[in-house]
């Protein structure tokens, strides 16, 4: 078992986050909101405020000496609000004082004086033509729109004996990390810009400070904090913060921290995007897939972000592991006054695969087949095209593996007939059993550029420094990367200091997104580790003599396999030093190439690929309506586990997070207002939600991870939606298609509803 390595500053609270760390003459800095989701700002009335006891000043738009408006694809994110509001999450004014208090009290006497605009919450009503802009300079709200042609769906249609059809929707959903925004800004005497924060990509952070200062990045230093939690969350919102406390101690020459209460933080932080989905199919009479119609439709709200990514990857992955000889996607996000959105874990696959997953339990009854034999018939097998005609040949095509191995453990065979289907048990409950599987890309694929940077420096005492591109969000990546570097240079993991993310000693490694920083951060380590290797062996040659099996390294020692002789891993150090050579290696890792037509969506658009199964049960009290999980099992293909014990708890912060969506989750706003802005009304799982759960890793080595490991923290939080849809359909014989599914939307049932029917396995030619 390999310790996580900083589990044990974290349990004690000895853990800096941002919001710990001091600095002398440090001031505060409280942002100012206007009750309004689109309005024309008229005037901002700072007297009163500046009058307060220990009010340094304000920051404004107009103090802003660079770009006001910063993005990473297209710049509409305004780093404080000039002429308008956008959304409620919209900051006005940075109110700078000697403590928060005084702060927070002041920013609340700030008036702003504005003229309401006629505002667009309606996604459809925001994709019509005659649709209020949110940004002027766009000619439409359209933020971005991605296609799929595969096949010929008049053919197919002709070939189908019946067709499904339904409609999804999905919700809002708050990140719900521990540690509120927080960040520190301060300019060093030669001019240049340190800012401290809690961020997933110190880079992105330092584009947002460079571009609003008017510096280059050379003059702008990111340095990542310890992170309370992310899950996609701590990117483009917590840079524009970053922003503001450089900007803030740029203006009143000294060091500003911001720290957001729970109330700011989700308030202005983007969520996950409300989907709208149709899907329609046609099967033929063997129970076999034809054709698949999907539409995607998603609020972006007020800014881009990484909106185009969100939808895209649904897009590429519509038609779940599944073959379909025809294909029509079309998928667009539009800008709306509501909350903003962005990443989070899963990135738009959530959506995509309660929907789809849920649809194809759908197809099966509609086919007359049990859903696992109505899936079998349609996998994904080795050598598959799929419809953007990428023929999965690579790796290993493991869909049947996993599913076989989550249904067999959970006992599906037997459970799925014993559901209650909307007849009570004598204990008054209805169970249900049901599942879901998935396929996902690893990394960024075509999203963006895969590479990454690893630098490992050995001091004189054979003490070793690593620094890698992607950061760490509490994930484990420390101890990951730590681990890799341990073993291929044959040392003990305390042997190695990692050193956090600092813009300004480690090369961009993109974004920690996508379930990349394994495959991409280990890929560079392992660059760099053997780097090191072919430094030394001209020394090691001479100390123990040459091998053209190459030098053994392990036990903290190095070994000619040949003639036996060692010598320890000090040592050879110390020998290298003494012949002046810096034992210092810059690593890297270029993914394999990867290309997507946007205009006909074809293309690779991914490297490699993982597969995925969760198979839940549970129960449902018709008089209350709610819904108990009772049991979980989830088996996942990881290429290689690095660390088992971390994987298993990567499925299980996957599954309860998945919980959350599929039954208790949402954002619940009124006129753009987000209402449950605090955890005591926006309802999260807790403890005794919790239920059994099982973690089956299924190890097929990937030629392009490092050791074959290959992503596993989303593809974990993209199965439970559907999971748990499908089973509350075999429990009470309704088929939920939105979520969150709560107790309300199920209360009353009476056993006299009308039971799902249980088809009759291997009959879809005489039901057809």
């Amino acid at each position: 078992m390999v310790k996580r390595i900083d589990a044990f500053e974290k349990v004690t609270g000895k853990a800096l986050y941002a919001d710990d760390l001091r600095f002398d003459r440090m001031a505060y800095a409280a942002p100012v909101h206007l009750a309004n989701a689109c309005a024309e700002i008229e005037f901002i009335e700072l007297a009163k405020a500046m009058s307060c006891e220990g009010v340094i000043g304000a920051l404004t738009a107009a103090d802003i000496p660079g770009e006001i408006r910063v993005g990473g694809l297209i710049p509409d994110h305004y780093i404080l609000a000039k002429d308008r509001v956008r959304f409620t999450g919209d900051v006005v004014a940075m109110i700078v004082a000697n403590s928060l208090e005084e702060a927070r009290a002041a920013a609340g006497l700030v008036e702003v004086r504005y003229k309401p605009l006629l505002p667009v919450f309606n996604i459809e009503d925001a994709t019509k033509k005659d649709a209020p802009l949110i940004h002027a300079f766009r000619k439409d709200n359209i933020i971005s729109a991605f296609r799929v042609r595969h096949g010929d769906m008049k053919t197919g249609y002709a070939k189908s004996a019946v067709t499904v059809a339904e409609e999804f929707s999905t919700q809002y959903i708050e990140h719900s990390y521990m540690e509120p925004e927080s960040a520190i800004g301060m300019q060093a005497p030669d001019g240049s810009v340190v800012v401290y924060g809690g961020m997933q990509h110190p880079f992105t952070s330092r584009r947002y400070v460079a571009k609003a200062l008017g510096l280059p990045l050379a003059r702008v230093r990111i340095i990542q904090t310890t992170l309370g939690g992310g899950f996609g969350g701590r990117d483009d919102t917590i840079s524009a913060i970053c922003a503001r406390a450089a900007l803030c101690a740029v203006k009143f020459k000294r060091p500003v921290k911001i720290t957001y209460t729970r109330e700011e933080s989700i308030r202005e932080s983007y969520k996950r995007h409300p989907f709208h989905i149709k899907y329609k199919a046609g099967i033929n009479n063997k129970g076999k897939l034809e054709t698949l119609d999907v539409d995607f439709l998603a609020d972006g709200g007020p800014y881009c972000a990484v909106s185009p990514f969100v939808i895209w990857r649904p897009t590429v992955q519509c038609t779940g592991p599944y073959v379909v000889p025809a294909v029509r996607c079309d998928s667009r996000v539009a800008y709306t006054n509501n909350p903003a959105t962005g990443a989070m874990r899963g990135f738009g696959t959530p959506q995509q695969v309660f929907a789809c997953e849920s649809f194809i339990d759908m197809c099966a009854e509609k086919a007359g087949l049990d859903p696992y034999e109505f899936r079998k018939i349609n996998f994904f097998r080795q050598g598959t095209t799929t419809h953007t005609d990428q023929k999965l040949s690579n790796h290993k095509v493991s869909i049947e593996e996993v599913t076989d191995k989550a249904l067999s453990k959970i006992g599906w065979k037997t459970k799925w007939k014993k559901c209650s289907r909307g007849n009570p048990r004598d204990d008054g409950l209805l169970y249900g059993i049901g599942f879901a599987t998935s396929y996902r890309g690893v990394s960024l694929g075509a999203e963006g550029n895969d590479f990454c940077s690893a630098i490992v420096n050995i001091q004189p005492d054979a003490s070793i420094l690593l620094e890698v591109g992607v950061s760490e969000n509490g994930q484990g990546l420390k101890t990951a990367m730590t681990h890799i570097l341990a073993v291929e240079l044959g040392v003990k993991e305390g042997r190695i200091k990692f050193l956090d993310t600092d813009t300004s000693s480690i090369t961009d490694g993109g974004p920690t997104v996508a379930s990349r920083g394994t495959i991409v951060g280990g890929n560079a380590v392992i660059d760099a580790a053997r780097r090191i290797r072919e430094m030394m062996a001209p020394v090691l040659k001479d100390l123990i003599g040459a091998s053209h099996k190459g030098h053994e390294y392990g036990n903290s020692r190095i070994t000619n396999p040949i003639t036996g002789k060692s010598i320890s891993f000090e040592k050879a150090v110390a020998a290298c030093h003494n012949r002046k050579m810096y034992l210092h290696a810059l690593g890297v890792f270029q993914g394999p190439d990867v290309n997507w037509d946007e205009h006909h969506g074809k293309g690779n658009a991914y490297f490699t690929y993982v597969y995925g199964c969760q198979a839940c049960e549970l129960t449902v009290d018709p008089a209350t309506g709610r819904t108990k999980v009772l049991n979980v099992v989830a088996a996942h293909e990881v290429g290689k586990a690095i660390n088992p014990q971390m994987a298993a708890g990567q499925i299980f912060g996957g599954i309860v997070m998945g919980m959350g969506f599929a039954l208790h989750e949402k954002l619940e706003c009124e006129a753009g207002m987000i209402k449950n802005l605090n955890f005591n009304s926006y309802k999260i799982p807790r403890t005794n939600d919790i239920p059994e759960m099982t973690a089956i890793l299924v190890e097929n080595a990937d030629p392009a991870g490092p050791w074959g490991a290959k992503s596993l923290g989303e593809p974990t939080n993209e199965l439970m939606g559907a999971a748990v849809a499908n089973a509350i359909y075999y429990a009470t014989g309704i088929r939920f298609t939105k979520t969150p599914i709560r107790a309300e939307d199920i209360k009353g049932i009476s056993n006299n509803r009308p039971s799902a029917a249980l088809p009759s396995i291997g009959t879809a030619c005489d039901v057809l």
